[in-house]
C-alpha cells in the first residue's frame, strides 16, 4: 500500500478506467506500508438514490499493521491529522494495483495479544466517497510515477 497526499498527485484515466498517467508534484513525497497476506481487504459498495438521482461509491480500506512500534504509531497519527484527504495505491492478492484518491483515516485500534503467540498490531480504516470505482494502474506507469517506491 502507497500513501500520498491527494494536493500532490494528478491522475488521468482513460476510456477503460484504468490510470493511464500519475503525476506527483515535485516535493511530493509518498509513504509506503507493507502489510500481510490475508489480513486487509478493500470494498466499495454503490450507493444510488433513483429518487434525488444521486449516486456515490463509499469506499473502505480495512488494514492489519503487525507489530507495534513508535515509527508506525507516528506515521498512522500524521496521516489522520487534519481530515487530511489522501490518494491511496493498493495492491490486491490477484497482482493487481488499484488507486483512488480522497480516502480519509476513519479509525484506528491498537492493542497487544492475549497470549505472547498473538503479538500486537493496529487495525487501521480509510474511507472515501467518490462517484466511480478505484481505478487499475499497471506496475510500469507506477515506476515511472514515483520511482522511489516502487
Amino acid at each position: 500500500m502507497w500513501i500520498y497526499d491527494s494536493e500532490d498527485i494528478a491522475a488521468l484515466a482513460d476510456s477503460n478506467g484504468d490510470v493511464s498517467t500519475l503525476t506527483l508534484a515535485s516535493g511530493g513525497v509518498g509513504q509506503a506500508f507493507t502489510i500481510k497476506r490475508n489480513t486487509s481487504n478493500f470494498t466499495e459498495e454503490a450507493a444510488i438514490d433513483l429518487v434525488n438521482g444521486s449516486s456515490f461509491i463509499t469506499q473502505t480500506i480495512n488494514l492489519m499493521f503487525h507489530r507495534r512500534e513508535a515509527a508506525k504509531s507516528n506515521a498512522i497519527q500524521i496521516l489522520g491529522e487534519g481530515q487530511r484527504d489522501l490518494f491511496i495505491i493498493v495492491k490486491d492478492a490477484n497482482g493487481l494495483y488499484w488507486c483512488a484518491d480522497k480516502f480519509q483515516l476513519s479509525s484506528v485500534g491498537e492493542g497487544s495479544g492475549t497470549a505472547k503467540a498473538d503479538g500486537s498490531k493496529y487495525s487501521v480504516s480509510f474511507v472515501a466517497e467518490n462517484v466511480e470505482y478505484m481505478y487499475e494502474v499497471d506496475l510500469t506507469t507506477l515506476q515511472t510515477f514515483d520511482s522511489t517506491l516502487f
